[in-house]
């Protein structure tokens, strides 16, 4: 680690943030020759190590675990009772936690070419900082400091010690009755994983639905695992009010439906915000919209040319793999003096509850008002399901009138996984003979979105000029054969 004593008068590219998005920035600029500094007033790795991926994926494998143990009887697998150790569960997470840290720690950061210091930036001027005091210049900066959950004002919330999905690792026990605010990805897929691990959890949704970003059918998908689950789903609901116990923990939720929900614990995951205070926007001249991101445009330059922001401060999707594209097309802008342009378009995204719900580009409900057709398969008739005894899932892709993939929505086991073709498929203006002409393996998940490709084909192939060509070219090639 650097000190700040030995730190240069001024710097190619100064970060702030070391996070995703700021540990890429750095690490690209540095493989370019560039002097860059990332400074991180924290801990290195950020929400995604810490509070974000990497425990909610270690928690949902454990929650996994118990529900297979007492869930395999369809498949004609009979085993006892599940004994959940929480403290054992708690110390898998965090030891997932310690096996990565290292990737994103300072060590592997200098190695890559960068100067790291621990401490506080905020700038002073439009290529002026300051570091716990130590001025420095640069020629330009990246702000990636992230974001923060955001709870809301309700009223008698302040008498609640309330959990987010930042300081819910820090629990010592399972909670037994749990309330979640939030049917988003969040709220989701910890409300399941907690369930699965012996809680009793209610979920409170205002929205209609849950995932009310992803598509309808899919979220009544998700609707149905969660209260198989044992999850009590309240969507629709607001909450009137909390009322909170002397021990600050524990309390009654009072609902819009009048119901009052008793809680050991109460769960906040309604979004998040960004985090911009004390950085020195206005003295850097780096303009921020009405809920507090950094402004930017397509090649992630803020309102003051020589700044760029990337990951969640920015106000794009929220996502790691978004902020390390990011990160390394804000760094690469910097230094090489490109225009490289972000990808609004294929950007893919996954809740990881059971099933897993994945989706890149247009949604199905978007199809038609865009001109695009849908191919559907349901996955009780993908023979991978079948065989799993996993069928309530299928693949859908949007597809315009040239036959070229512009959106795909999967749901069922490992979904993430079979959204990579998808994604690749939107991102490159793949055709649906594209996919359909490609080998899969069989019997695999992704076998569902092949036969998604083919069935497209196969109508395209019964209908218009093709049709008509392909007529002829056969009537040709009888006639030849005679």
């Amino acid at each position: 680690m650097t000190a700040l004593a030995d730190l240069p008068a001024d710097v190619d590219l100064l970060v702030i943030g070391g996070g995703t998005a700021g540990l890429v920035a750095a690490k690209t600029a540095a493989g370019f020759g560039a002097t860059a500094l990332l400074v991180e007033a924290h801990r290195m790795g950020g929400d995604c190590l810490w509070t974000g991926c990497v425990p909610s994926k270690s928690l949902i494998a454990a929650a996994e675990a118990a529900h297979s143990a007492v869930d395999p009887r369809a498949l004609g697998v009979a085993t006892g009772a599940v004994d959940v150790d929480f403290a054992a569960v708690l110390a898998h997470v965090h030891g997932a936690i310690h096996e990565i840290e290292p990737v994103d720690s300072v060590e592997a950061t200098e190695a890559a070419g960068a100067l790291v210091v621990m401490g506080r930036a905020r700038f002073t001027g439009p290529r002026a900082a300051e570091i716990d005091g130590r001025a420095i210049a640069f020629r330009q900066a990246v702000i990636a400091t992230g974001s923060s959950p955001d709870v809301p004002d309700l009223p008698g919330i302040e008498g609640v010690e309330v959990l987010t999905s930042d300081s819910v690792w820090e629990l010592t026990s399972r909670p037994e009755r749990l309330v979640v605010l939030g049917g988003g990805a969040i709220g989701c897929e910890l409300g399941q994983a907690f369930a699965r691990l012996g809680a009793q959890v209610t979920l409170v949704q205002r929205n209609a639905r849950l995932l009310p970003k992803e598509d309808p059918d899919a979220s009544a998908i998700v609707a149905e695992a969660l209260v198989a689950d044992g999850v009590d789903v309240r969507v629709a609901t607001t909450v009137e009010r909390v009322e909170g116990a002397d021990d600050r923990l524990s309390g009654i939720l009072h609902l819009s439906t009048g119901d009052r929900v008793p809680f050991d614990r109460l769960l906040v995951a309604l979004g998040r915000r960004p985090r911009t205070a004390g950085l020195g926007l206005d003295a850097a001249g780096v303009r921020t919209d009405e809920r507090g991101h950094v402004t930017v445009d397509e090649s992630l330059r803020t309102s003051n040319r020589r700044i760029l922001a990337a990951g969640d401060v920015s106000g794009l999707p929220q996502f790691t793999h978004t902020a390390g594209v990011n990160g390394s097309i804000a760094a690469t802008n910097a230094i090489l003096g490109l225009r490289r342009r972000i990808d609004r378009d294929a950007v893919p995204r996954v809740t990881f509850t059971h099933p897993e719900v994945g989706a890149v580009g247009l949604l199905p409900s978007e199809a038609e008002e865009n001109g695009c057709t849908v191919s559907e398969v349901r996955h009780r008739h993908t023979d991978r399901a079948i065989a799993d005894g996993r069928t309530s899932g299928f693949t859908r892709l949007v597809i315009d009138g040239r036959g070229r993939v512009l959106g795909a929505t999967i749901v069922g086991p490992r979904a993430g996984e079979s959204l990579g073709e998808a994604s690749l498929a939107v991102r490159q203006g793949l055709r649906t003979s594209d996919i359909a002409s490609t080998t899969h393996a069989y019997p695999t998940y992704s076998d569902a979105l092949w036969n998604a490709a083919v069935a497209d084909v196969r109508g395209r192939l019964r209908s218009g000029a093709l049709a008509r060509a392909i007529a002829v070219l056969a009537r040709i090639t009888a006639w030849r054969m005679r």
